[in-house]
């Protein structure tokens, strides 16, 4: 009899999880079944903002494969609209719910891969029965927007409240559909995943960009008019507004994990091994957003929830239970981002992050452009190092600038990745034409930068 595993979450883990289980063990071996609550499969959340901008003409151009792919070329019996309720660790079963017709049923497994991912961040005053609130998580939320955007009476204005990745990309994708945008965010300036003062950089730009930036302020309520949303409530008074759009960020989708005993780690996701494993449970694996995973500079534990990171996990956790043996070995949360034109990426340690982990640290800001001077379209860049005293081993870095910035992250990540000093970073043999980087790239640059004031201090 064929051995059966159970994926809950149909998504980047869920599915990278069980096409690599698939490739190394074929039906008569292995059975595989995904239950899915929505209504797609391996679809990219991180395009959702670009599609509600318009920018990416439909959903169906966010969706790697869909389901009736990963049926027929994979043998992977993929159920949409079915929910897992409840895990019987002892009896190896799952509880599932048709979503669409409410049968419930018990489903048997020999592996468990839990993949649930994420829930937005959402406070009791976003849980009122107002229509116009959303959380953008999943393409069911991104749908639900778009409905309510392109729906008349059309809205004219529009609330973001957060400032993370989601809040600043929805301000951006506001700002293109024609809204009036006000931001508000808890914090001094949005884009707390940069230090303040890089994030000032982003703050500057977003107004310059005609988006209202309210900082330092909490929404507390809204105020409804037949039904629908009208302002939000904050404590300097009503802003008012025809949408809302939630970017306070995620929390691990744990629930049915605690339930079942699964253990969470600090952070509050599941605690895993390297090969995806959960620990005291075998044949129960995890991975994506709903996992912590070990941050490669601090040493502890972190959660940083990422497609990347979700779907290499997945593909750990598939290669193992196929047979095969894989690790994951930690992130150390490299991000870009982009506000219309300016683009922002970050990798390793910020610098309240080197603090807590007990670091002693410099840190230095260099201003370049992103191509030679005198070649047309070159732009400003800031590039921020953190590196270790008195070793100089990079811990962190952030780069701000309106073209060609972001991806330069990774040649940083790389180095961070590798344990390099700024040091050895001066020396490396990166790519030089005027077009594309002045003689001295920004990031070889920042990293003399950062040689010169460990020296200073080490005088």
């Amino acid at each position: 009899m064929a051995q059966r595993l159970i994926v809950i979450g149909g998504d980047a883990a869920g599915m990278s999880a069980a096409s690599q289980a698939r490739r190394r063990r074929d039906r008569d071996d292995l059975e595989i079944v995904v239950f899915e609550r929505g209504h797609f499969t391996s679809y990219s959340a991180c395009g959702i903002p670009y599609w509600i901008s318009g920018l990416v003409p439909g959903p169906e151009h966010l969706i790697a494969r869909a389901p009736e792919t990963f049926r027929t070329k994979f043998d992977i019996d993929v159920r949409l609209r079915h929910e897992v309720t409840a895990i019987d660790l002892e009896r190896r079963e799952v509880v599932v719910r048709d979503l669409d017709h409410g049968d419930e049923v018990s489903e048997r497994f020999d592996e468990l891969m839990y993949a649930t991912g994420a829930t937005p961040t959402k406070p009791p005053w976003a849980q009122a029965d107002v229509a116009g609130v959303f959380g953008m998580q999943t393409l069911d939320d991104g749908a639900a927007l778009r409905d309510w955007l392109d729906a008349e009476p059309q809205p004219r204005r529009a609330v973001v409240v957060g400032g993370g990745y989601i809040g600043v990309e929805m301000a951006e994708a506001m700002i293109q559909r024609g809204l009036s945008v006000t931001l508000v965010e808890q914090a001094a300036q949005p884009m707390s995943t940069v230090d303040e003062d890089m994030a000032e950089l982003v703050a500057d730009a977003m107004r310059g960009l005609g988006i209202t930036i309210r900082s330092g302020m909490a929404v507390t309520g809204l105020e409804q008019r037949d039904g629908r949303v009208s302002a939000v409530v904050t404590a300097e008074g009503p802003i008012p507004t025809d949408v809302v759009v939630l970017g306070l960020g995620v929390r691990p989708n744990v629930a049915l994990a605690e339930a079942a005993g699964l253990p969470l780690g600090p952070t509050g996701a599941i605690r895993v091994d390297r090969r995806m494993r959960v620990p005291g449970f075998p044949g129960v694996w995890a991975g994506g957003d709903c996992v912590e995973t070990l941050h490669r500079v601090s040493g502890m534990p972190v959660y940083i929830p990422l497609g990347t990171h979700a779907n290499k996990q997945g593909r750990v956790a598939g290669i193992n239970i196929g047979g095969g043996y894989a690790t994951f070995t930690g992130v150390i949360g490299t991000a870009v981002t982009k506000v219309c034109e300016l683009e922002v990426g970050r990798t390793g340690l910020r610098e309240r992050d080197a603090s807590a982990a007990g670091f002693d640290f410099v840190s230095v800001i260099a201003e370049s452009t992103s191509r030679a001077g005198y070649y047309p379209g070159a732009r400003p860049m800031t590039v921020k190092l953190i590196a270790e005293r008195p070793s100089g081993r990079l811990l962190g870095a952030q780069i701000v600038g309106w073209s060609e910035a972001a991806k330069r992250i990774d040649t940083l990540a790389v180095a961070l990745w590798n344990g390099m000093t700024v040091d050895d970073m001066t020396a490396l043999d990166l790519g030089y034409a005027p077009p594309y980087a002045p003689v001295w790239d920004p990031v070889l640059i920042a990293a003399r930068k950062a040689v010169d004031a460990l020296a200073a201090l080490d005088r």
